[in-house]
């Protein structure tokens, strides 16, 4: 888990950007993560208005067949799943890898779970996986998920605490997600205080082309001129 949460300002501050701003930040905040840390293929995202800022918690799941645990072993595993993520820093986002050939045979994720999770801390949960009960579904709870679905089959948590990968995004527990109805990405926690900072830089950058286009005397002329102002074309 993250050792040292971040403050509110800087949650607040990352809160406030869409997942592609941030993603376009950290091209300057961390160049080396142009690539990869985020989610590369569509989620399914009920409420459009969903935005989740806080860090993973993590776990696998199965859903085409039982366990083959007994049935104690089962309930220590859910019990310690739980505990699991009612630990380490809040906000917490729950980000679960669907681990079956078919991702989403069995949703994790209804009415049930997303009261509890809610119930102990996280906004909201990042899969692969299916959700369903979406009517009956925790107020305010996010979810982008791999599909949505009617059955929970035989859905049960393989491992904890482990590392997963959601739709190319890999995440390490404790990591620091962003995530709305674009997708998500892992937010380093040594820049996330720089990402602000380097958002306003690209949006000023990109309102500078944005106005010429939308403005009536835009040409190929003008668009080469901003994109060269060294006259080098």
């Amino acid at each position: 888990m993250t050792a040292d949460p971040l403050n509110a300002a800087v949650l607040d501050a990352l809160r406030a950007l869409d997942t592609p701003t941030i993603c376009n930040a950290l091209e300057i905040a961390a160049p080396h993560r142009r690539a990869y840390g985020y989610t590369t293929s569509p989620l399914v995202c009920p409420d459009p208005e969903t935005v989740m800022v806080g860090y993973a918690r993590t776990a696998t799941i199965r859903a085409a067949a039982p366990s083959g645990r007994s049935g104690d072993a089962d309930l220590a595993m859910r019990v310690g799943y739980y505990r699991h993520m009612a630990e380490g820093p809040r906000p917490s986002v729950t980000v679960i890898e669907d681990i079956d050939a078919s991702p989403g045979y069995g949703a994790w994720w209804g009415e049930v779970n997303s009261s509890i999770h809610s119930g102990l801390g996280s906004l909201g949960v990042i899969t692969n996986g299916s959700i369903r009960d979406l009517d009956d579904w925790a107020p305010g709870f996010g979810a982008l998920a791999g599909s949505i679905g009617p059955s929970h089959a035989w859905v049960h948590v393989v491992e904890f605490a482990v590392p997963v990968t959601v739709h190319g995004m890999s995440v390490q527990p404790g990591d620091l997600i962003h995530a709305d109805r674009h997708g998500a990405v892992v937010v380093p926690v040594d820049v996330a205080a720089d990402v602000s900072a380097a958002a306003a830089k690209i949006a000023a950058a990109e309102r500078v082309l944005i106005d010429a286009a939308r403005s009536e005397d835009f040409s190929i002329d003008r668009l080469t001129a901003l994109l060269d102002p060294k006259g080098d074309h």
